[in-house]
């Protein structure tokens, strides 16, 4: 049985071959750079792009900007991660809590968040109120579907079974409940990384004084396409390595489950 799952299965994992994809994509956008294909005023050349970035961090204008993005997205990411896991215990263990908090982040959900942008500048102006706001309303609600949906995945005989040897609801909740869910918890968690980064994206484009989003700005208004698309890699280095770091994790926590992916 084991050798069939392996010969049906994806293959053997080989270190860092998920970085293939991106290779081949610089590759391409280099030779296409290089024959003329891709004018450089379209899309900046990558060996343009690296000496850009290498300006940027020499005159520390690079650094500044990025420490201010890491800390919005990091902020940002703990807030929704905690009050999307907090809303999926609620309404995944309780019937009273799914009534009171599912409708309202099935709402949320239909929103796309950039339309709150008005009203959040409205309620709390152009700050980092504003900013931090609208990054955890994107990044709570894949976290609450996914663990609110493990949550009441979780088999009916393990119930069963922490019924007939009388767990309390505590203990349920940690032996059964929380390792059940941790499977859709990552699985949102790998969302909610991504979500961040684009969201925050978008609102350091909003009248904003530091971040990589701001520093694409101002460089839109000088016609600095090298600029933009430095901010642009960042953006997507960042976020791949988020994703990285998630998928990491949950092959540590979650190592006792054999999948295909094991």
């Amino acid at each position: 049985m084991v050798a069939e799952r392996r010969r049906l299965g994806p293959g053997r994992k080989i270190p860092f071959f998920r970085l293939l994809g991106p290779v081949v994509l610089l590759l391409v956008w280099q030779l296409t750079s290089s024959i003329g294909l891709l004018s450089p005023h379209t899309l900046t050349p990558p060996a343009q792009v690296v000496s850009t970035a290498g300006e940027l961090l020499t005159d520390g204008r690079l650094q500044s900007h990025l420490l201010t993005s890491l800390w919005r997205a990091s902020v940002s990411l703990l807030l929704g991660v905690l009050i999307g896991l907090v809303l999926a215990l609620l309404a995944g263990l309780s019937r009273f809590g799914e009534a009171l908090v599912d409708g309202p982040v099935q709402i949320k959900r239909a929103i796309p968040t950039l339309a709150l942008i008005p009203l959040a500048i409205i309620w709390f102006g152009i700050g980092e109120g504003m900013k931090i706001t609208v990054v955890t309303l994107a990044v709570l609600v894949p976290i609450y579907l996914n663990t609110h949906a493990a949550l009441r995945g979780v088999d009916g005989r393990f119930v069963e079974l922490a019924e007939t040897v009388r767990l309390s609801r505590w203990q349920f909740v940690r032996r059964i409940a929380i390792p059940g869910s941790l499977p859709g918890f990552f699985t949102g968690l790998r969302m909610a990384v991504t979500i961040s980064w684009l969201a925050l994206v978008v609102v350091e484009q909003i009248n904003a004084t530091s971040g990589i989003g701001s520093l694409m700005t101002q460089a839109r208004n000088y016609a600095q396409t090298d600029v933009i698309v430095v901010g642009l890699v960042i953006y997507a280095l960042f976020g791949l390595l988020s994703d990285s770091v998630v998928r990491f994790a949950e092959g540590r926590v979650l190592s006792w489950r054999r999948t295909l992916d094991s």
